[in-house]
């Protein structure tokens, strides 16, 4: 497989479907049958802890994605009230279900938390562009990782079906050594 193949799934690499057992078999590398299934399971393994990484990565993506359009739309629309000199009255989440009412000054700066306990401030122009790039770099993320995941599902089933195909082989040639 091309290196340009690997980083375009993830450095996931691809696994190839064995179209004539009795030809793979016959390959140097491939000494018995329990020797294959046992590489071709390891490799399966490997495909499932990447999938399990891949899967987290996408649900982190799922509660991020939402979260920095939310904090987006609120910048966006002080951006949108920056000549009045009106109080802003709005709710914020102060924990998971508790929101509380609060009375916003006109303001040029807003803070956002980066995460790791840091807190910095912006400009609300500033914290729009972040906050855009962000919520840019969190989408395409996550449409690289659904791409990834479907690449990983497909490199999972031909592994399944080689192994299936492998043990069947072997299975036909001992009952066929064991015939008179």
């Amino acid at each position: 497989m091309a290196a340009e193949d690997q980083k375009a799934h993830g450095g996931i690499p691809q696994m190839r479907f064995v179209e004539d057992v009795d030809a793979y078999m016959k390959e140097p590398e491939h000494e018995n049958a329990e020797k294959v299934l046992r590489k071709l399971d390891e490799q399966y393994q490997k495909y499932k802890f990447m999938e399990f990484n891949l899967q987290q990565k996408k649900n982190r993506l799922k509660g991020q994605i939402p979260e920095i359009k939310t904090t987006l739309d609120i910048i966006q629309h002080m951006q949108s009230r920056k000549g009045s000199s009106e109080p802003m009255e709005t709710s914020f989440m102060m924990s998971d279900n508790l929101y509380a009412k609060a009375t916003v000054p006109p303001t040029d700066k807003v803070c956002l938390w980066l995460g790791a306990n840091v807190m910095l401030e912006y400009s609300v122009d500033d914290a729009a562009a972040l906050l855009a790039k962000n919520h840019s770099a969190a989408t395409s993320s996550m449409t690289q990782v659904e791409k990834d995941l479907e690449f990983l599902r497909n490199q999972l089933t031909t592994t399944e079906v080689n192994m299936a195909r492998v043990f069947n082989w072997d299975v036909r040639r001992r009952q066929a050594a064991k015939l008179p």
